[in-house]
């Protein structure tokens, strides 16, 4: 029992803080998973869960240094009882968002590791359940658990996690992940992860008498009757799935991704920062000079964009895209990126705006 307890403590103390630091690495990134969840929820269970979604930022951040503090605090034993039962109903709470997702096919990436790991709705609820079962378990058998520090060294460190976890989270929403995880990363070339890297195979779901069976190829016998076709690599699938430029005139994907671009995003512009703008102009206009052609990419419509330019003095061409891959393309509102024949050279918040030489050196 000692020895169980002891193995359950430490897998649930680190795997909160892991979790906790992939999140809070990424507090934006996060906020937007909370929003999906908000939206679900407003929809099929109520319309006071959209109240939340001006919190989304607030809870990101809150929550994921809450993962932490609650993780360190278990691992130096520190109020033991007390942080069990919170961890037990932070789980429950996970579990059921878990659940809802997976059962309901609502969320299709839960976001418990950010964009570090990918899982199934399905796999986030069971790895909920295992966390369910040890944390109820270290509840019943934590007399095996006697406390690492004295109560004072105790509150001293979950004090001290708690203010580096939020002043860690605040930092990356003022600037950008310390870690990019996303596809759209510095050194990542989007057209060749708009690719497959290799031949995606699939499997063919048929139905016989009631039973399932999967082939290879399509079967030619009679008394099948086809359910769904499946990837069997879809690892092998593209990454990028969803990235397109376009204004009233067609498709200009191709062209933002040919030659020296700096893309200036605009997720929305109700939502937009304007206190660096003008650093922004500068660098437009710098960098036309240097032969590097200015674009905006905005997802909101174009009186809306029309109004906020000459609102701003942002005298750049601009198309439009999808809202929810420029927030995965840009945690900034407005924030900038470089390519250069598609591949990202550098990316910056919009607090983080660069002189036009440090482009060009990074060409």
């Amino acid at each position: 029992m000692r020895y169980i307890t002891k193995f359950f403590w430490l897998f649930v103390g680190v795997l909160f803080i892991f979790s906790g630091m992939i999140k809070i690495n990424d507090p934006v990134g996060t906020a937007i998973k909370l929003e999906e969840y908000f939206e679900v929820f407003a929809h099929d269970i109520s319309p006071l869960f959209l109240s939340l979604v001006p919190a989304a930022l607030f809870l990101s951040i809150f929550l994921s240094a809450a993962e932490i503090v609650l993780g360190v605090a278990l691992l130096i034993r520190w109020k033991l009882k007390e942080v069990l039962w919170l961890l037990l109903a932070m789980i429950v709470f996970f579990t059921f968002l878990t659940f809802y997702s997976a059962y309901f096919n609502k969320v299709t990436d839960c976001g418990c590791f950010g964009d570090a790991i990918k899982l199934t709705p399905w796999e986030s609820f069971t790895k909920d359940i295992v966390l369910l079962v040890m944390i109820i378990w270290l509840l019943i058998f934590c007399r095996h658990l006697q406390p690492l520090v004295q109560a004072k060294v105790g509150a001293i460190v979950t004090a001290l996690t708690a203010l580096i976890s939020v002043g860690i989270g605040w930092y990356a929403y003022e600037h950008l992940p310390y870690v990019d995880f996303r596809a759209y990363k510095i050194g990542n070339n989007i057209p060749t992860l708009m690719k497959p890297s290799a031949p995606l195979r699939y499997k063919y779901v048929m139905v016989k008498d009631g039973q399932e069976q999967e082939f290879e190829e399509y079967p030619m016998e009679e008394g099948y009757t086809f359910k769904e076709m499946v990837a069997v690599n879809p690892e092998d699938g593209p990454k990028i799935t969803d990235f397109n430029v376009w204004n009233d005139e067609g498709d200009f994907t191709q062209e933002i991704l040919a030659g020296n671009k700096l893309l200036v995003i605009v997720h929305s512009v109700d939502k937009a920062n304007r206190s660096n703008i003008d650093k922004i102009n500068k660098l437009v206009q710098a960098a036309e000079q240097q032969g590097i052609a200015a674009v905006v990419i905005t997802s909101s419509g174009r009186q809306e964009f029309e109004a906020f330019r000459h609102e701003v003095g942002l005298a750049a061409p601009y198309y439009f895209g999808d809202g929810t891959v420029l927030k995965t393309m840009m945690r900034s509102n407005p924030g900038t990126m470089l390519l250069q024949n598609g591949t990202v050279k550098g990316m910056w918040h919009h607090n983080d705006t660069p002189e036009v030489s440090e482009l060009v050196g990074l060409l």
